[in-house]
């Protein structure tokens, strides 16, 4: 089965995103920080008199925030429960064709890969994580309630 994937990088990972969960792709402009908001959310921004929260995929995941700005501004816009997020990702390649189902994902990529991805898909640009939306609005403290509670 083929299905269209946004292709992104993070943390040096080529991930793919279900364009059917895609709104669009925007550039971030100014983000404002939110007081006492989870370190993984960057802040809010507006697009067309809508707020959206913006999620710092990195820290989503638990890894270390990138070192520098990213070079790319763009963000995806999803959407899901009735709100909106801007998932910032350290770099947007291109929307490609899935080539088949997700399969297992190898070791050596970590829990929070594991927790965040559904599985690794072959497109035509190359292998990819196939990302689950869910765990990177979560944040990485629901990733931790989930593993203390199934230990």
């Amino acid at each position: 089965m083929s299905a269209l994937v946004l292709m992104a990088q993070i943390a040096g990972r080529r991930c793919a995103m279900a364009a059917e969960d895609v709104r669009s792709v925007i550039d971030l402009g100014v983000i404002a920080p939110v007081p006492r908001a989870p370190a993984f959310i960057a802040g809010i921004t507006a697009l067309r008199s809508q707020t959206l929260t913006v999620i710092d995929c990195r820290l989503a995941l638990g890894l270390e925030a990138a070192s520098l700005y990213p070079t790319d501004t763009r963000a995806a816009v999803v959407a899901t429960g009735g709100h909106s997020y801007a998932l910032m990702v350290d770099a947007i390649e291109d929307i490609a064709t899935s080539l088949g189902e997700p399969g297992h994902i190898p070791g050596g990529f970590g829990a929070e890969w594991q927790r965040a991805a559904t599985g690794m898909i072959e497109t035509g640009i190359g292998p990819a994580l196939l990302l689950d939306l869910r765990p990177l609005i979560a944040g990485p403290l629901a990733g931790a309630r989930t593993n203390r509670a199934a230990a």
